[in-house]
């Protein structure tokens, strides 16, 4: 698939990690260093712009790595850029550790995803179909 990009920021275009990866990288381009001290979120700017196909999506993801030894994470995750959005690609990291995090120009912040999705017409009805689980939600199998 291809997709239209524009890259304002200083540093080389997202990209995979590895062969099979699903997220692209996606770095911070900004002037300084920017801390985030415990439980504070910014809004951290990516100097990317992106035009995707109508029915795909970009999904904004923590990186696994950044959340485990840091407890940096996304606040609106999975975040989404809709097909129609133009502006720059901007990152809510919040720092839910107990420990101030440093921000650092070029550092990978987020992994994006694109995945197609479908628009649902909704058919209004009286009753839904039976099924063995029913209404049972939260915790509803219990233990294991």
């Amino acid at each position: 698939m291809k997709v239209k990009i524009i890259n304002k920021s200083k540093h080389t275009l997202p990209e995979y990690a590895t062969l099979l990866s699903a997220g692209m990288d996606l770095r911070a381009n900004i002037d300084q260093p920017e801390v985030l001290k415990p439980l504070q979120r910014k809004l951290i700017p990516t100097g990317v712009f992106i035009q995707l196909p109508q029915g795909y999506e970009a999904q904004i993801r923590p990186r696994s790595g950044l959340a485990f030894k840091h407890g940096i994470s996304i606040v609106n995750s999975p975040g989404t850029i809709d097909a129609d959005y133009r502006g720059e690609i901007g990152v809510i990291l919040i720092n839910l550790s107990d420990k101030d995090f440093v921000v650092n120009d070029g550092e990978r912040i987020c992994q994006m995803v694109i995945a197609k999705h479908e628009r649902v017409e909704w058919t209004v009805v009286d009753t839904l179909d039976e099924t063995d689980r029913g209404a049972g939600g939260f915790g509803h199998t219990g233990k294991k």
